[in-house]
């Protein structure tokens, strides 16, 4: 295994060890549980969701302004596009809506499809970081190339300073 991967799946352990964590996505439970990044997760912090991912996301933002500490999971950076809507005006912009009442943390993990074994082609392997942090001025996006900005992403995350919700962009090659 990889010092990426590992790094993946110490954090996730880190998470799920806190009672207000709840992990969100699709295909988390079952077929590949995220790549297997999720061995160490406790089934009942797992809320696995129809492929909808506007809907996962509203869902976690509401969970976050609940006090619940959302991991939403697209196992796709490709079809965070979906999402769009509720990440652009909502999860964005609920902090100054609300003059601050309202900060909810999610940690989104977004998956840069792999090209290996074989190469699934433009449509599972895009990556629009650049244009997320244009896009969510109020979230942080961390485009995770190597171990070290991994690491680095997730001690942000562990933060309490930290107001923001995180977009972590992942690379499954890296595995």
């Amino acid at each position: 295994m990889s010092d990426y991967k590992d790094t993946i799946i110490d954090n996730m352990r880190i998470f799920s060890i806190q009672s207000n964590s709840v992990f969100v996505g699709y295909n988390l439970l079952f077929g590949s549980s995220c790549y297997g990044t999720l061995v160490n997760v406790p089934k009942d912090q797992i809320l696995e969701m129809p492929v909808c991912e506007g809907l996962m996301t509203g869902i976690s933002t509401g969970m976050a302004m609940a006090g619940f500490r959302p991991v939403l999971i697209f196992e796709r950076h490709d079809f965070m596009l979906l999402a769009m809507d509720q990440l652009v005006n909502h999860l964005n912009k609920i902090a100054l809506i609300s003059k601050g009442e309202f900060q909810p943390k999610v940690i989104i993990r977004a998956i840069v499809g792999g090209t290996k074994p074989f190469d699934p082609g433009p449509q599972h392997s895009a990556n629009y970081s650049f244009q997320l942090e244009r896009l969510l001025p109020q979230c942080r996006v961390y485009n995770c190339t190597n171990a070290q900005i991994l690491k680095n992403a997730y001690e942000n995350v562990f933060d309490s300073r930290n107001t923001h919700s995180i977009i972590i962009v992942e690379y499954r090659n890296l595995y």
